[in-house]
């Protein structure tokens, strides 16, 4: 090939700064992001890339009231080439506008440490925090609010209410601590009814019942639920607190999973939490240090749970989609290939988690591995625990991308009916031929022309 072809080609790859600036002069919002889509800010000089991020940006701005789907995509570049202050509000912004509140609370995570004099971020990132109840994490955030600030008194009025609801709350804890202390005989929650020789709870009702087993573990469990943790010398209103939050993240899950794919787990699932000392003890520290969580043989394991976090909540609903897809199945999730159990569980956290796809960061490295060849393809998934892959996030996110897909072309029901009706690994690509007339390649297709933007 000769260096002209080369040069012109690399020119078609990497529009030049200058492309943007006139599509932004003319308002031609779409054909800006259409021509910096599935550009790398790697393929510039850095000199170069405010030249690029400012038309972006200028975009993202002008569309956030009429089209915040467009301006978020345009934030979202604009980001990628620089991330200045203006930007990362912008992204937030448009991220809230069509609910991708992850991907709102990443940006302002990233303003508010890179700009810690500009109250927007603190703000905005406090308010988020308080509608998810994280009260002590969003009075901290708020308090970062700069005085001098125009942001600034709204920040402290927050922090008021915070402070007052977190008073109320305190109380009305204290006074369900004492409900129990008395109803269970001070400190001790083992309750003789349904209980067996080891501790362990069997219950038939949606009511809480709790035990100690042999060794050392707390359990408290329901029809639905039994979760299990070591008391990690918590006190009586320190696990019943804990307690709560876990049984809070488990309805959610629940109740999310039945709303979203249709059906839910029918059978009690066993719930082990560890903090990231136990699980690394007891699962080894090498896989510890690659996993969040797992489900298997009807128990979901989560690592470093002494703590409910967001990221914990989100990963309880991945494994339970995997316990789902257990019953499901007429052959049991393992019938079904790596790629499809693993993608469901990925979108279906996505969706909870109000997003529509990978993180930024994450896109930006499966668009370079598609680039060059190294997107790990369906075939290579389907029998493949895709946590063995030279990059398993990648891999996790493909498929996730692949079920995207498939929901695309026929919604939530239908994969419900697809799934239900799967008798196994070897004739799964056959029957997502004749029900979605697509194979495995056209899926890779796909996930390639969602990458570049097309």
């Amino acid at each position: 090939m000769n260096t002209p072809l080369i040069a012109l080609l690399l020119l078609a790859a990497a529009p030049p700064p200058q492309k943007a600036k006139e599509l932004a002069a003319q308002k031609q919002w779409e054909e800006l992001y259409l021509a910096f889509a599935a550009a790398s800010p790697s393929d510039y000089p850095e000199a170069q890339r405010p030249g690029v991020a400012a038309p972006l940006l200028k975009g993202c701005e002008a569309l956030l009231a009429e089209d915040a789907v467009m301006a978020y995509s345009l934030g979202e570049r604009a980001v990628a080439f620089q991330e200045t202050s203006g930007a990362l509000r912008c992204l937030a912004k448009s991220a809230l506008k069509t609910d991708q509140r992850a991907s709102a609370e990443e940006a302002l995570r990233k303003g508010l440490e890179q700009f810690p004099k500009d109250g927007a971020f603190g703000l905005e990132l406090g308010r988020l925090l308080l509608q998810d109840e994280d009260t002590t994490a969003a009075i901290a955030t708020l308090e970062r609010v700069p005085a001098k600030t125009k942001e600034a008194k709204e920040a402290r009025k927050l922090i008021q209410n915070a402070r007052a609801k977190e008073k109320e709350a305190g109380a009305a804890r204290g006074e369900v601590e004492r409900l129990e202390k008395r109803l269970n005989g001070e400190e001790d929650t083992r309750t003789a009814k349904g209980t067996q020789g080891d501790g362990d709870v069997r219950t038939a009702s949606l009511s809480y019942e709790s035990s100690v087993t042999k060794d050392g573990m707390r359990v408290r469990a329901n029809r639905r639920f039994s979760i299990r943790y070591f008391s990690s010398d918590r006190d009586f209103g320190q696990r019943a607190e804990y307690e709560g939050q876990v049984v809070s993240a488990l309805e959610d899950a629940y109740d999310f999973t039945l709303r979203t794919l249709g059906r839910a787990r029918e059978q009690q699932l066993e719930v082990v939490l560890y903090t990231s000392e136990e699980f690394s003890s007891h699962m080894g520290a090498v896989f510890a240090a690659q996993v969040a969580g797992l489900y298997r043989n009807n128990a979901i394991r989560l690592n470093d749970a002494a703590q409910m976090t967001p990221q914990n909540r989100a990963t309880l609903v991945h494994e339970y989609v995997h316990a789902a897809l257990d019953e499901i199945c007429p052959e049991g999730g393992g019938a079904l290939p790596r790629w499809f159990n693993e993608g469901m569980a990925e979108y279906l956290q996505w969706r909870f988690q109000k997003v529509d796809g990978p993180p930024r960061a994450l896109r930006d490295r499966m668009r370079s591995a598609a680039k060059q060849g190294m997107l790990p393809t369906m075939s290579v998934m389907n029998s493949r625990a895709l946590i063995t892959l030279s990059d398993p996030a990648v891999a996790y996110a493909a498929s996730a991308m692949a079920v995207q897909e498939l929901v695309r072309l026929g919604g939530m029901e239908k994969l419900l009916g697809f799934v239900q009706s799967v008798n196994g690994a070897a004739s799964f690509e056959s029957a997502l031929q004749s029900t979605y007339d697509r194979d495995f390649a056209a899926l890779d297709k796909a996930v390639h022309t969602a990458l570049s933007g097309r």
